[in-house]
């Protein structure tokens, strides 16, 4: 089986994106008392709605495949604003990888509007693989399901003020540099075979079930750069991939290339380098780096997603999105190169 290749232009996914990394900055690399500055703009009742609901929700990417272009910020908003109060939160912040046990009993805190201890440890222990929100995460998600009309009505109020104060200037800027990234991510398409043209615009992730999928729906997104963001929605999978220029460095030395920076961040711990040694030789999982390195699953976990924000490791996700890491030595080689560039030498 061959998957169909789909594009969803425009900025609609920024809009999402950009709030979802402003309450996970340190993931994606970006400072956290920057994004705390951009969410101060807003009134304390919608950044207290927004905290809330990014502590748990994800980045709906087959909803926003449903919408009509242009796909902007404007789009978006009337979109929501169609939906059903009571609706919203179901539609836009679950992920497609909940558990249908999940499903219900979040249907039935929402009738009684209330819920007890017990919910919250049935919740947890039903909620599904994948990304998992902290108890505190788990005591929001409840909370706003209690009053899933009244939250849905205050989301709909915070998207809009954040739209006022801080998005619609950042579309303005935006949407000339992603359809550029579009124009090269397609031009891309047309000499790369479906998996190499996914493993390149996600600077190394592998899908192991490609071939089992009818779709693979791509999404460029300035704000996810420089990781990507998955959501499954039953065979179809969608993609937000980075499409960001990177600073390649000024011919006179005045700037830095961005990818060598990033690098020598990354690679100035010894146990990343140690990580990086193993996985050279081959795939492993983060439980097999942990046995090898004699340290907690956490920890490797951390130093990984270091080396993946520097594009140093690749991912391949299986069906079940298990993941497991390799080294990218195309990238490493590439920071040779790099350094060999910036510096001036010529062998």
């Amino acid at each position: 089986m061959s998957a169909l290749l789909r594009w969803i232009p425009g900025t609609a996914c920024d809009l999402f994106m950009s709030l979802f990394v402003l309450h996970h900055a340190a993931e994606f690399g970006v400072r956290p008392a920057w994004a705390a500055g951009v969410r101060q703009r807003l009134s304390t009742r919608s950044r207290e709605t927004l905290e809330r609901i990014f502590s748990f929700s994800t980045v709906p990417l087959p909803w926003l495949g449903t919408l009509a272009e242009p796909l902007d910020g404007q789009t978006l908003l009337r979109a929501v604003a169609d939906l059903e109060p009571a609706r919203r939160l179901p539609l836009l912040t679950l992920p497609g990888k909940l558990s249908v046990e999940a499903y219900r009993l979040l249907e039935e805190i929402a009738g009684r509007g209330s819920w007890s201890a017990e919910d919250k440890a049935r919740l947890i222990s039903i909620y599904g693989h994948g990304r998992t929100p902290s108890p505190a995460g788990f005591d929001n998600i409840l909370n706003t399901w209690a009053d899933l009309r009244g939250y849905g009505e205050r989301y709909l109020d915070a998207l809009q003020e954040y739209y006022l104060v801080y998005f619609a200037d950042e579309e303005a800027h935006l949407r000339p540099v992603i359809e550029g990234e579009l124009r090269e991510a397609r031009a891309l398409a047309e000499r790369l075979p479906l998996a190499q043209l996914v493993e390149r615009l996600s600077h190394g992730v592998r899908l192991q079930d490609i071939d089992q999928l009818t779709g693979v729906v791509l999404l460029p997104s300035w704000w996810v750069a420089p990781l990507v963001f998955l959501e499954r929605a039953g065979t179809e999978i969608f993609i937000a991939f980075g499409a960001r220029p990177q600073v390649q460095g000024g011919a006179d030395g005045s700037e830095a290339p961005d990818g060598l920076v990033a690098a020598f961040k990354s690679l100035g711990d010894p146990t990343r380098l140690r990580i990086l040694r193993y996985l050279s030789s081959g795939p492993l999982s983060p439980s097999e780096l942990a046995r090898r390195l004699r340290l907690r699953p956490p920890t490797i976990i951390h130093h990984l997603h270091a080396l993946r924000l520097a594009g140093l490791v690749q991912i391949t996700v299986g069906a079940g999105f298990e993941k497991r890491y390799e080294a990218r030595l195309e990238a490493l080689e590439a920071i040779h190169q790099l350094v060999k560039d910036y510096l001036n030498i010529h062998v």
